[in-house]
C-alpha cells in the first residue's frame, strides 16, 4: 500500500466578505489531513494568471504537497455569501482551471502510491475532470486498506444521476449530509425511505465499507456493516461553516488510517469540525490537542 492521502479536484479562491481565502473541498482534505502527519497531495488545475500564481504560492506557504497542472483557462474562483447562522452560498464560476485537470504519467504514479482519496461531485460536472477521476481511482492499489472516499458535495445543479451512480460504484467510503441524502433518495427512488434505511440500502447496493452522514447541528452517523455511531454536534459560537464537512472528513479518515476504532474517529470528526466552525475561513490551524489526539 502507497503513503500518499490525496484529494483531487477543485482548488479555488473562496471569495468571502472578509477577503479571499484558499477553498475547494480537495484542498481544504488534504491541508487537515496534513495536519495529523500524512503526506498528503492536492490534485487539480490553475490558469496562466495571478490567481494560479497566487494558490501555487499559498499551498507553498502551507507546505503542502501538490500536483497542479496549468492549463489555458482561469483560475477557480466562488463567490460565498454567508447568511445569519454563518451557513455559505455559492456562486461557482464554469469553464475554470480545475474542470480540465489533465491526466499524466506523473498522474498515474502518485495514484499507484496513493492509500486514502478523497473525490466529489462537483469536480466531475466536467468531462475532462470527470475522466481524470476515474482514471485516478482505478490506479489506485487494490488492496483493503486503501480508502476512496466520495464526498458528495452537491452544489448547484452541477451534478447528474450518472455521474452520482458511477462514483457510488468506485468508492468504498460515502460521505453525505442530510440534504445530499434526500437528493440522492429522490433520484434513486427510495424517498420514502427514513435516513437510516437510506444509508443501509446504499452500502448494500455499493458494498461500502462506512457511509458518513451529517446531519448539521442535529449531529451525525457513521454507518458500518454490524454497528452506528452517533455523536451530537457540540455547541459551538459559529464564525462560519466553509471547510467545515471536509475538515470532518479528513480528521476521520485520519483516524481511521492511523488504526482509531470507528467510534473514537467519529469523536474527533465532530470536534474537528465543531472547531473549524468556530473559525474564519476553510483552514484554519487546528489545536494541539485536536491534532495529537490520533497519536
Amino acid at each position: 500500500m502507497g503513503n500518499i492521502v490525496a484529494g483531487i479536484g477543485e482548488i479555488l479562491w473562496d471569495m468571502l466578505p472578509e477577503g479571499k481565502k484558499l477553498g475547494g473541498a480537495p484542498a481544504n482534505f488534504a491541508c487537515h489531513v496534513a495536519r495529523f502527519g500524512f503526506e498528503s497531495c492536492v490534485i487539480s488545475a490553475v490558469g496562466h494568471d495571478r490567481p494560479g500564481d497566487e494558490i501555487r504560492e499559498c499551498l507553498r506557504d502551507k507546505g503542502l504537497g501538490s500536483l497542479i497542472a496549468t492549463v489555458p483557462y482561469p483560475t477557480g474562483t466562488v463567490e460565498i455569501e454567508l447568511d445569519a447562522e454563518g451557513v455559505p452560498h455559492y456562486s461557482i464560476k464554469e469553464g475554470v482551471a480545475w474542470d480540465n485537470i489533465p491526466y499524466s504519467d506523473e498522474l498515474a504514479r502518485l495514484a499507484s502510491d496513493t492509500k486514502a482519496v478523497c473525490f466529489g461531485s462537483l469536480a466531475q460536472r466536467s468531462p475532462v475532470t470527470r475522466a481524470t477521476v476515474n482514471r485516478f481511482l482505478d490506479a489506485m492499489p487494490d488492496t483493503d486498506g486503501v480508502l476512496k472516499v466520495f464526498d458528495v458535495n452537491l452544489r448547484q445543479d452541477f451534478y447528474t444521476r450518472e455521474i452520482l451512480c458511477s462514483s457510488l460504484k468506485k468508492c468504498n467510503v460515502l460521505k453525505i449530509n442530510d440534504e445530499e441524502l434526500s437528493v440522492i433518495s429522490g433520484l434513486f427512488g427510495f424517498r420514502s425511505m427514513d435516513a437510516e434505511g437510506a444509508c443501509r440500502l446504499l452500502m448494500q447496493e455499493y458494498g461500502l465499507r462506512m457511509l458518513i452522514l451529517t446531519c448539521g447541528a442535529k449531529g451525525s452517523y457513521v454507518f458500518v456493516p454490524d454497528e452506528v455511531s452517533f455523536i451530537m454536534t457540540p455547541e459551538v459560537d459559529v464564525v462560519d461553516t466553509v471547510g467545515a464537512g471536509d475538515s470532518f472528513t479528513a480528521a476521520f479518515v485520519s483516524a481511521i488510517l492511523k488504526g482509531m476504532p470507528v467510534r473514537s474517529a467519529h469523536r474527533l470528526a465532530v470536534d474537528v469540525s465543531a472547531y473549524v466552525c468556530s473559525q474564519p475561513g476553510a483552514m484554519p490551524v487546528l489545536p494541539e490537542a485536536l491534532v495529537s489526539a490520533t497519536v
